[in-house]
């Protein structure tokens, strides 16, 4: 299984704009692709391909998120985006 930290890139953390970019990525992939905040609640993360559960982790700008799935590709490429600042495009 594929996994990488990142740090949010967006201005207002991933909320509901960058949520639902990342959300919209992930769904294009068959594979499960999970991200979890480090230092948060949830050790189990969140499924990717829904901006709602995305908005769950609370995650601000400059927070790390850890994404996981078996689809290296689909880490790098939701990886990448949780790095930008979503809200600037």
């Amino acid at each position: 299984m594929a996994s990488k930290t990142v740090t949010v890139g967006s201005s207002v953390g991933l909320h509901a704009r960058p949520a639902a970019i990342i959300a919209e990525a992930a769904d294009g992939y068959d594979d499960e692709i999970l991200l979890t905040l480090v230092g948060g609640d949830d050790d189990e993360g969140v499924d990717a391909a829904s901006s709602l559960m995305i908005m769950t982790l609370g995650a601000e700008k400059g927070a790390e998120v850890i994404v996981t799935s078996d689809n290296a590709e689909a880490v790098e490429a939701i990886a990448a985006l949780i790095e930008q600042d979503l809200d600037a495009q």
